[in-house]
């Protein structure tokens, strides 16, 4: 089979969704064609809003930030995990696959049907601390989920990943269109916004 491109992210605009108690993401025409000659635009938003990759300092004390990680880390062989139907997903899943260090998990819930409605942030399936042990032991450079978070405060689940820079993938979708695929190569490349902290 030739080799096909598939997006994974969710369109980023004012409109989208965010985690409860977030700023809404706006995005303003600054420079219209008729009036200036160009077109430009300027962007507000929080920095976890719509598909995006959580670095270590997001929840760790000192932790790296995603400007910091090298560009090969966003990058690699890819598992895709079925996980349907299961309301905390455990490492079971995991057996039989293998897992190579460096390799990225994509876990299919199928919860990103419900983005965009109350039910995707208060219902959203998480991951156990057996998988998150088990995926750090494994050498695993990336999780991501068709959800918008791999547990619920007090972010126990994120903390084992982050503080092994295990990155985290959140608000993937289209996740069922690589459900044929032999093999699956990912390129999860976030902007590199050298923030200060």
């Amino acid at each position: 089979n030739p080799m096909r491109l598939i997006d994974l992210s969710h369109a980023f605009g004012s409109h989208m969704p965010v985690y409860p108690g977030d700023p809404v993401p706006e995005m303003t025409q600054v420079a219209t064609l008729s009036e200036h000659g160009y077109t430009d635009f300027q962007v507000k938003t929080g920095m976890h809003v719509g598909t995006h990759v959580d670095a270590p300092l997001h929840l760790i004390e000192g932790g790296k930030r995603l400007s910091e990680i090298p560009v090969h880390r966003f990058t690699g062989n890819a598992h895709l995990i079925q996980a349907e139907g299961r309301s905390v997903i455990e490492q079971d899943v995991l057996e039989g696959r293998n897992i190579l260090p460096g390799d990225i998990l994509l876990v299919r819930t199928g919860h990103d049907a419900f983005f965009g409605q109350e039910t995707y942030y208060l219902e959203h399936p998480v991951l156990g601390e057996g998988f998150a042990h088990r995926v750090v032991e494994l050498g695993v450079g990336m999780v991501g989920l068709d959800t918008p978070s791999p547990d619920r405060a007090p972010f126990a689940i994120h903390k084992i990943l982050l503080r092994n820079e295990v990155l985290i993938i959140e608000n993937l979708t289209n996740l069922s269109s690589l459900n044929d695929a032999e093999k699956i190569e990912i390129f999860a490349f976030p902007p590199k916004l050298d923030v200060e902290a």
